[in-house]
């Protein structure tokens, strides 16, 4: 499975950064000398009557999407057309992601930056702050549950967010189960990478009206944030429409338009 592979993958890496640059080492530059306090990524989806955006930066999915897109001028692009906040790609070998992507986009477009990374280790927790991440993406399949509340509890020690991440009923279950506060439905199944676009919508009524509902994955026009929009859906994350786009501010106003 696709899912597993990219695990495995991480997992190693992990491994690897840990001892080039031991965990004790990032834990006293991110609790020692600070990076700022993260900007909120919660407060940025809550638009009532509305439905926030995270617009995302990734270069490559299944295949280059926009392999010579400009960093800060797509996240500028994205701010300008009314994104919420930001998601960017870290993952190098299946995305052609970079850590040192997070800093600058959050300079560049003043929005929350979520780090989006299969995250497999409290390491990366540490990580993404030191990085310069506001927010982390915590996918609940990738995860047991003792250590999705460990770096869900590391998370709110550093006082970043966290996407919960889940494709199923069960998973919507467990994100709830764990305390999650921001829980995405994702369209697509990693295991697969098929994409069922209604998901979403279905499984909206599993979670409670309290917690902060992202649909992602395979959403293309406004008819189809129109219908996310009518389920209850809070937000939606965006990427390989908006990186395809030859003007990504108009398309992203073009998506978050309202109804006629």
């Amino acid at each position: 499975m696709i899912l597993d592979d990219i695990l495995a993958r991480t997992r190693a890496e992990v491994e690897a950064r840990k001892k080039a640059r031991p965990a004790m080492d990032l834990y006293e530059e991110v609790t020692v000398r600070g990076g700022g306090r993260p900007r909120s990524l919660s407060a940025a989806l809550r638009r009532p009557g509305a439905i926030a955006c995270i617009a995302e930066f990734k270069r490559r999915s299944a295949g280059w999407i926009n392999e010579k897109a400009d960093l800060e001028t797509q996240v500028r692009a994205y701010a300008a057309g009314g994104a919420s906040a930001l998601s960017v790609l870290t993952d190098e070998p299946f995305f052609g992601g970079r850590l040192d992507d997070l800093r600058p986009a959050s300079a560049a477009s003043g929005l929350p930056v979520l780090r989006k990374d299969f995250m497999v280790d409290t390491y990366q927790v540490a990580e993404a702050i030191a990085a310069g991440a506001d927010a982390i993406l915590l996918i609940v399949a990738a995860l047991d549950d003792k250590m999705l509340a460990r770096m869900l509890s590391l998370a709110r020690g550093f006082k970043m967010d966290a996407l919960v991440e889940a494709h199923d009923e069960a998973e919507v279950a467990r994100a709830v189960a764990a305390g999650a506060q921001i829980i995405g439905i994702n369209n697509r199944d990693l295991r697969t990478f098929n994409v069922d676009r209604e998901l979403a919508i279905r499984l909206r009524p599993s979670i409670p009206p309290d917690r902060i509902v992202v649909a992602e994955s395979g959403i293309r026009d406004a008819a189809d944030v129109a219908r996310l929009r009518e389920a209850g859906v809070d937000a939606i994350l965006v990427g390989e429409t908006l990186m395809r786009a030859p003007d990504p501010a108009a398309a992203l106003r073009g998506l978050l338009a309202p109804p006629a």
